[in-house]
């Protein structure tokens, strides 16, 4: 009997030691992972809910352990761990919710009531960025990963998906790794706002977590070429379409439109523009210049200009300039004029030379040319200007129909063409002219005659008269005198 009292013994000794030495087994058997900032839910398994037992949820990290908080369906008690006020029971559950978890929360939560008793290792990471998630157009990326857990931090493999989903290329700096690491994007765009998603794995301890994460990008979108073409006398709109109503931009900044001529160094602001907090648009033209406009608009996030009949001293360099807690971003549009003249101007006299001139106003980007070209004439007619002339003159003897070309990387970006025509044409229409209008002088002309023959008849006339009067007269008063002497 004493034997088996003390193989009992033994057996329940035993026991009791393997109790002890897997409770810390049991602690590390579960696995969870958090995020900076946001909450966790932790399950305690296994409660009897028809007992009215005591649970105690406890956090330890290295060799310090505290309560955060006991419960029972009759009452429930506060601890003094770190996370305890940001801490709290699922209603009708033995679920722990941690809010605003923190890297100093990774430890290990331990629930027992009494037995047995669940133990989660929380890992928790921490997601940054270097602008709180604001940028510029043309702005980097830079974000920061940072781990913290009650063991050794294991190595990470990170992988980054914007806006579309797509494997984004970064390059990663593991200045602190494992516990810190730097990921770095150069050159943001417009486009890439929207959420973006971190994936952080590892095989021991096993790891697979997406941590989202907001990108606004302030931006131009819809973006326009860069260079726009017109002619003399067309109208002209140049526009910058703002994302920050799309994007839901918080922030509040100002900006300007300025405009550099062509040939000029002057610079001339022609507006001036604030966003507030609430998303609103305000301009204000600061030019007295009166050839363009600044037109109404219903949607209040485009910089708008009009140019209702385009010269060609109105080419030059148009700068939309943003500018937010001294960053600073820009987007530029050059306009470039085209004109056609002849040397001289008219028509093209028999056996005579005009001289065709093409210029555009301002430098022509590279790989691009002015070319002269007759519309069914030979390869010899055409003339094509060097490399970065602003213009080309071609001599014509013959009339006819000619084309200048604005041709960048063998596209036509913009055509003006200019008829020739003959003298005969003109001179048939001056003839004609002349002869109508002598017409006209010979018929006034005769009238005039007519009428001047006709008053100095009768003044003629009149006169005779007058003279036969006289006459008379005079022959009536000799012939008195004669008789007054024979009495």
């Amino acid at each position: 009997m004493e034997r088996c009292g003390a193989v009992v013994s033994s057996v329940l000794v035993v026991i009791s030691v393997l109790q002890l030495g897997l409770t810390p087994i049991m602690a590390q058997q579960e696995q969870q992972t958090g995020v900076a900032g946001k909450e966790v839910i932790l399950s305690c398994k296994g409660i009897n809910h028809h007992k009215d037992v005591t649970c105690t949820w406890k956090y330890k990290y290295k060799e310090v352990s505290s309560t955060i908080i006991s419960f029972s369906r009759t009452r429930i008690l506060k601890g003094k761990a770190p996370m305890t006020h940001r801490s709290e029971l699922i209603s009708n559950s033995e679920q722990l919710k941690v809010s605003g978890l923190s890297l100093d929360d990774a430890g290990i939560y331990t629930c027992a009531c009494p037995s047995p008793i669940v133990s989660i290792s929380l890992h928790v990471f921490k997601l940054t960025d270097s602008s709180n998630g604001h940028f510029l157009t043309n702005e980097d990326l830079e974000l920061t990963l940072m781990q913290n857990s009650s063991y050794s931090q294991p190595h990470l493999s990170i992988t980054l998906f914007n806006v579309s989903n797509k494997i984004v290329t970064t390059e990663i700096l593991p200045k602190e790794a494992p516990q810190k690491y730097i990921l770095r994007l150069k050159q943001l765009k417009a486009t890439d706002s929207g959420t973006w998603i971190c994936h952080v794995y590892s095989d021991s301890p096993s790891i697979n977590r997406n941590i989202s994460f907001d990108v606004k990008v302030l931006g131009f979108g819809e973006e326009h070429s860069e260079i726009m073409y017109t002619t003399v006398g067309n109208p002209v709109i140049l526009s910058w379409h703002l994302n920050f109503r799309k994007i839901e931009w918080k922030e509040g900044f100002t900006g300007k439109l300025i405009w550099e001529s062509q040939g000029n160094t002057a610079v001339h602001e022609l507006l001036d523009f604030n966003v507030t907090t609430r998303r609103e648009l305000h301009k204000t033209k600061k030019s007295n210049h009166i050839w363009f406009e600044i037109p109404e608009q219903k949607t209040g996030s485009t910089i708008e200009v009009k140019i209702p009949k385009v010269q060609l001293n109105h080419s030059g360099q148009y700068q939309c300039l943003l500018e937010i807690n001294s960053r600073r971003m820009q987007s530029v549009r050059a306009l470039v004029v085209m004109q056609v003249s002849a040397n001289p101007a008219g028509p093209l006299s028999r056996g005579g030379k005009m001289t065709l001139l093409c210029q555009v106003s301002g430098p022509l980007p590279s790989k691009a040319h002015l070319l002269w070209e007759r519309v069914n004439g030979t390869q010899t007619e055409n003339k094509k200007s060097k490399e970065h002339e602003t213009k080309v003159e071609v001599s014509v003897t013959a009339p006819g129909l000619w084309n200048c070309h604005l041709i960048e990387d063998n596209n036509r970006k913009i055509s003006l063409n200019y008829t020739v025509e003959e003298a005969h044409v003109w001179n048939s229409y001056v003839v004609i002219g002349a002869i109508i209008g002598a017409g006209v002088l010979v018929i006034g002309l005769a009238c005039v005659c007519i009428i001047t023959g006709m008053s100095w008849q009768r003044r003629r006339k009149r006169a005779r008269r007058i003279a036969q009067a006289k006459q008379h007269l005079l022959e009536n008063k000799t012939c008195q005198c004669h008789r007054r002497m024979y009495k």
